[in-house]
C-alpha cells in the first residue's frame, strides 16, 4: 500500500477540489434565485445543468480514458473544468442567467471526466477487500471540500443579498446597482478556483501515476459498450447512484430556503446549516472508512439508508428548527452511500470496470433531475415541505439497494 500512498494521496487532493467547487452550487442556488428573480424551479437549473454534463460527457470521458489513460484524461479533466470557472467572469458582467449555466455545464464536463477516471483508479489501487473503505476515505477529502465551500460562499457570495422587504425599498437605479454588485460577486472566488485547477493540471501532469493493467490497455478497449449493463448488480448500482446524487443535492440545493421557511433566518445564516450538512458527511466518512473494514458494505448502506428514509420523513411531519435539524443530519448518513454504490457496482467486473464508471458517472444525472422534480413540486405547492417526498423515496431504493440489490454469485465477464 505505502506503493500507492502518493497517487491516493493526490486523487485526495483532486477529491478536495471537486467538492469545493461542487458544493458551491448550493450557494449560487439562492444567489441566483435572488439576482434573477426565479422560481425553485427555475433556481434548480443551476443543478440541472451542472449535473446534466455528467451524464453528456460520462461515456466520451470512457472513450478518451481507453486512449489516454488515466493520468492524462486527468489533466485533460482539469483543463476543461479551468475553462469552465473563467466563464464565470464574462457571465457576470453580462449579467447572463445562461451564461452562467454554460460556465457550470462546462465546469462540471470537466469534473465528469475527472470522476470517470478517479473513481476506478482509487477503487482498484490496493486489495479488493478495503475497496469500499478506500474510496470512501477519498471522499472525505471531497466532504472537507463541501465543508468550508459553503463557509466561504455564504461570506463573499451571499454576505451582501437583501431580502424582498428591502429590495423593495430601492429606487430602479438602486436595484440596478445591486445586481451589477451582486452579480460581480462571483467573479474572484471563480477566478482564484480557475487558477487552482490550473495548478493541479500542471502538478498531475509531472506525477509519475501507476498504470493499472487490469482497467487499462488493450483488452479494455474491446469491451461492449453496453456490457456493463448485462450485469445485474452493476445495472442496479446504476440506478443507485442516480438516486443518491438526486437526493443528496437536492436536500443540500434547497436546504437555505428550507431554513428561510421553517426557521425564518436570513440566506448567509442558513448557509452555515449547509456546511453543518456537508460537515456531517465529512465526519461519516472518516467514521466509515474504518466501519467499512469491519462491516458488510451493503449491510451498512443499507442501515444508513433507513435511517436517511426515517429523517426525511421525520422532517416532512415536523416544522421549526426540529424539521432542519433532521435534514442537516442526512449528511452523517449519506456519507459513505456514493462510494460504496460505486465500489459495490463494479466489484469482480475487470475490464469492463472503465466502462462501468462511465454508466456510473453518467448515473450523477440525478442531481439535475431530482432537484428539479423536487422544485417544481415545491412551486405548485407553495412550500417546500411536501417536496420532500423525492428524496425520501431515493433512500428507499438505496436501501434495497445496500441489502438486496448488490449481492451477486457471478464473476461479471466482458462480452
Amino acid at each position: 500500500m505505502q506503493r500507492s500512498s502518493g497517487p491516493f494521496a493526490a486523487m485526495g487532493m483532486l477529491f478536495f477540489m471537486i467538492g469545493f467547487i461542487t458544493c458551491l452550487n448550493d450557494i449560487l442556488v439562492p444567489h441566483m434565485k435572488s439576482l434573477f428573480d426565479l422560481n425553485y424551479l427555475q433556481a434548480a437549473l443551476i443543478q440541472f445543468s451542472f449535473f446534466t454534463a455528467y451524464f453528456v460527457i460520462a461515456f466520451p470521458s470512457s472513450w478518451l480514458i481507453s486512449r489516454l489513460g488515466y493520468q492524462r484524461s486527468i489533466v485533460v479533466g482539469l483543463s476543461v473544468s479551468a475553462l469552465g470557472a473563467a466563464l464565470f467572469y464574462p457571465a457576470s458582467i453580462a449579467q447572463s442567467y445562461p451564461l452562467f449555466l454554460v460556465g457550470l455545464f462546462t465546469l462540471a464536463a470537466g469534473f465528469a471526466l475527472l470522476q470517470t477516471a478517479m473513481n476506478p483508479y482509487v477503487a482498484v489501487l490496493g486489495p479488493p477487500e478495503s475497496s469500499s473503505a478506500r474510496l470512501v476515505l477519498s471522499q472525505a477529502f471531497n466532504s472537507v471540500g463541501t465543508t468550508i465551500a459553503p463557509l466561504m460562499g455564504g461570506l463573499f457570495i451571499l454576505g451582501t443579498i437583501l431580502s424582498a422587504d428591502d429590495m423593495a425599498m430601492l429606487s430602479p437605479s438602486e436595484v440596478t446597482d445591486y445586481k451589477a454588485t451582486q452579480s460581480a460577486a462571483v467573479q474572484v472566488p471563480y477566478l482564484v478556483l480557475m487558477g487552482l485547477l490550473i495548478l493541479l493540471a500542471v502538478i498531475m501532469w509531472r506525477l509519475h501515476l501507476p498504470t493499472i493493467a487490469d482497467v487499462e490497455g488493450e483488452d479494455e478497449r474491446s469491451v461492449s459498450f453496453w456490457a456493463p449493463l448485462r450485469v445485474p448488480h452493476t445495472l442496479k448500482g446504476v440506478f443507485g447512484i442516480f438516486a443518491y446524487v438526486g437526493a443528496e443535492v437536492a436536500i443540500g440545493s434547497f436546504m437555505v430556503n428550507y431554513f428561510q421557511e421553517q426557521v425564518g433566518i436570513g440566506e448567509q445564516d442558513a448557509s452555515q446549516y449547509v456546511a453543518y450538512y456537508w460537515g456531517g458527511a465529512m465526519v461519516g466518512r472518516f467514521i466509515g472508512s474504518w466501519l467499512l473494514t469491519h462491516l458488510r458494505p451493503g449491510m451498512l448502506l443499507g442501515v444508513m439508508s433507513v435511517a436517511n428514509v426515517l429523517l426525511v420523513s421525520g422532517a416532512m411531519m415536523t416544522n421549526g428548527f426540529v424539521s432542519a435539524s433532521m435534514l442537516v443530519l442526512c449528511g452523517l448518513f449519506n456519507s459513505i452511500m456514493f462510494a460504496t454504490i460505486f465500489t459495490l457496482a463494479i466489484k469482480d467486473v475487470g475490464v469492463m470496470t472503465n466502462k462501468a464508471s462511465s454508466w456510473l458517472i453518467a448515473a450523477i444525472l440525478g442531481g439535475a433531475i431530482i432537484p428539479a422534480i423536487q422544485g417544481a413540486i415545491a412551486d405548485s405547492t407553495g412550500t417546500l415541505v411536501p417536496s420532500y417526498v423525492v428524496p425520501a423515496i431515493c433512500y428507499v431504493y438505496i436501501a434495497y439497494y445496500g441489502f438486496l440489490g448488490s449481492r451477486h454469485t457471478t464473476q461479471g465477464r466482458a462480452v
